[in-house]
């Protein structure tokens, strides 16, 4: 095996797609969603010629699955919203009711419940169009812009990104805009029974007394209060709301939090307060439109951009597999990383105390959003490079760590933008049924923050890792996995604390490391690689694998992958000679009662299986044969997988979703992943094969 040169093609294919201006930002694939809520917006502010109607149209066309619905992730099942919101937008771009693709979308709608069964912020949308009561819409009231930190709730007790949602939906929620559109007056045929005139109130808890019926309850009092004379407090939460958007959407942001869906509702928000005129609503909108890109067959609508995540990735996996930090372009890279660290406080101050401003955000210019997990990364990556003003990179490095300290949360482990976002009743707030309003601390942020204090000097001596090593052993799966938060799943969870466990000095042969190496060789594939759907949120029996919902079809004998725009929800198999290409695509029928079943490997989820593995292999000299290579079967038949789908090119490609937005809700891929984690694996690996050390 010429691990060598794969090293090599590999660190060639990233250096192809460097910016010259020092980073690298790598599209990011989601579902079919966005697009459908781009059609929604330009259509309800009244500018359909701006929804590129017929490249949307196909967007969607081409992700719908052979039952009529969309589904969450490829390979994934119909899924209510999606399917609902895919069916509306067609509706939109022109596309007839009684035509056979739309046929088939509302049965399977219906088969799924309809719409009295979305979540709340698809049904407030479509209430906006007319197509949804808003009585049956839960209350967001205004006033709750006006509430004390210190009171039991207030907007800073949500997670960001649930925050960059709610106070734009107070105003909306005020206004209970209606705008009929005529491309699609009505959606009666999503109903059971044919009519959206029916008692679509929000169920109660079966038992009386719950923190829902509860929240019911205070939702009817304050419709009634709603009602009553004296505005004064409503104007005044909707000023504070006024102020709150357009102080975050000002100069040093891409928009509402630089994501898609706080960028919509900020949009529809300021429309209604009457300030489309206004400079920020253009910047907004321009924004807004930023986030479109694809070629001129395949428009697709990013969820937002991810350079500074990217670049961080990429730059930590070159330097480690042996590019010089004096490479010229890596010194682009420390200079570029160094001009974003954001110099203002931004949310995050209202429940940390930290002296000053620090920390990267995900994307290009997001200042009030800083995150913990990027900033971790960032310090992976610049405590490697050389900046052309080197006492700037000490002190940024410094100040970077004691921010990240300071937001470790009480259980222990770090969370993503916030600290101890964790009070449980808040999830059973009408509105948050979106399952993402807390941000709490994670074991893959954890493990990566064990890994930055390791390589930045810290021991196990130190409180911050003895309570960071506390929380991640009481996470511990009783199979030996750690959940993935933020990527999908267990394998990436497992991977990531694997590596700080092994570079913070615990350990590596104690019986419950050995039991998490056991759970990753267990759940292998038999082509080497290892495989996860996002389908272990919603049923976590099938973790290290995922359930079934695609049947496997034969591709080309050349083996070469399509454009990936036409990937989105199909399988593809291994190449059969003198086949032709066919995509398959799932039904949801089929659907393990229980147990793993197998899913198709991935590149970047084998390079985190085997990072996990060598992490194991560390102390542990046995592992190492005396010609100096890894022994293990699981390893050797990992890097075997590697190399033999590494492209010519140097690159890796897969159709699947790796990354996670929100658990059961929200999945996306990570087109950096497939290409730099693989990197890293194949660099650990040769290190360890030849005697050496650890990179860093």
């Amino acid at each position: 095996m010429d691990v060598s040169a794969a090293i090599a093609r590999a660190q060639d294919y990233l250096f192809s797609r460097f910016d010259p201006r020092g980073y690298w930002e790598c599209e990011l694939i989601v579902d079919s969603t966005v697009v459908s809520d781009f059609v929604l917006y330009y259509h309800w502010a009244g500018k359909p010629e701006k929804a590129q109607n017929a490249k949307c149209r196909a967007h969607i066309l081409r992700r719908q699955l052979p039952d009529g619905g969309w589904p969450q992730f490829p390979g994934g099942p119909s899924e209510l919203a999606a399917t609902i919101k895919g069916y509306h937008a067609l509706r939109l771009t022109g596309l007839d009711k009684n035509c056979p693709e739309l046929l088939r979308a509302r049965e399977r709608a219906l088969a799924l419940g309809g719409i009295p069964k979305l979540h709340t912020f698809g049904k407030l949308y479509l209430a906006m169009c007319g197509l949804f009561p808003w009585r049956y819409c839960p209350l967001i009231p205004a006033e709750m812009m006006l509430l004390p930190t210190w009171a039991p709730f207030h907007i800073y007790k949500m997670s960001s990104w649930t925050r960059n949602l709610v106070v734009p939906l107070t105003v909306i929620n005020h206004f209970k805009p209606v705008r009929v559109l005529p491309a699609c007056p009505s959606l009666d045929e999503l109903y059971p029974g044919g009519s959206q005139h029916g008692d679509w109130s929000l169920p109660r808890s079966p038992d009386l007394f719950t923190w829902r019926n509860l929240f019911l309850a205070l939702d009817k009092l304050g419709r009634v209060l709603n009602h009553l004379p004296g505005d004064f407090l409503r104007r005044k939460g909707l000023l504070a709301a006024q102020n709150w958007m357009l102080a975050r959407i000002g100069p040093g942001s891409d928009g509402m939090g630089a994501i898609f869906p706080g960028m919509l509702n900020t949009l529809i928000a300021l429309d209604l307060l009457g300030l489309k005129d206004h400079p920020l609503f253009i910047k907004e909108e321009r924004d807004f439109d930023g986030l479109v890109r694809g070629e001129d067959d395949d428009l697709r609508v990013a969820p937002c951009y991810s350079p500074v995540w990217d670049t961080a990735i990429i730059a930590q996996c070159l330097v480690d597999s042996g590019v010089p930090a004096a490479d010229p372009r890596m010194k682009k890279t420390a200079d570029w990383l160094l001009d974003r660290e954001i110099k203002i406080k931004g949310d995050w101050a209202e429940t940390v105390s930290f002296p000053e401003a620090a920390g990267w955000a995900f994307e290009f210019n997001n200042d009030f959003y800083p995150d913990v997990d990027d900033t971790f990364q960032v310090v992976l990556a610049l405590r490697l490079l050389k900046a052309s003003d080197e006492p700037r990179r000490a002190a940024s490095l410094t100040r970077a760590m004691a921010w990240c300290r300071a937001f470790q949360c009480q259980e222990g482990g770090f969370a993503a933008f916030d600290r101890d976002l964790t009070t449980p009743w808040l999830e059973q707030v009408p509105f948050a049924d979106h399952n993402a309003i807390l941000d709490p601390p994670c074991s893959d942020i954890t493990g990566r923050a064990l890994e930055t204090l390791a390589k930045m000097g810290y021991t196990r001596a130190d409180p911050v890792v003895q309570r960071a090593l506390a929380f991640v052993w009481r996470t511990q799966e009783a199979d030996g996995s750690w959940f993935g938060r933020w990527g999908v799943n267990y394998i990436y969870g497992t991977s990531h604390v694997l590596r700080g466990l092994a570079l913070i000095g615990e350990d590596m042969s104690q019986p419950r490391v050995l039991r998490a190496r056991a759970w990753l060789e267990s759940v292998q594939n038999a082509d080497g690689g290892w495989g996860e759907t996002c389908w272990t949120y919603h049923d976590d029996k099938t973790r290290g694998g995922g359930a079934p919902f695609f049947a496997v079809t034969p591709v080309g004998p050349s083996g070469e992958l399509p454009k990936y725009g036409n990937l989105v929800g199909a399988q593809l198999a291994a190449p059969a000679s003198g086949g032709t290409t066919h995509l398959s695509f799932g039904s949801p029928a089929v659907v393990p009662s229980a147990g793993r079943s197998p899913a198709p490997s991935t590149a970047s989820q084998t390079a985190w299986a085997l990072l996990g593995l060598l992490a194991c292999a560390v102390p542990d000299s046995s592992l190492l044969s005396p010609d100096s290579s890894l022994k293990r079967p699981s390893i050797e038949n990992g890097i075997a997988y590697l190399l033999r789908e590494q492209q010519s090119d140097g690159s890796w490609h897969y159709p699947w979703f790796t990354g996670t937005g929100f658990p059961r809700i929200f999945y996306l891929k990570y087109t950096s992943y497939q290409w730099a984690w693989p990197l890293l694996a194949l660099t650990w690996y040769k290190n360890l094969s030849e005697g050496k050390s650890l990179p860093g």
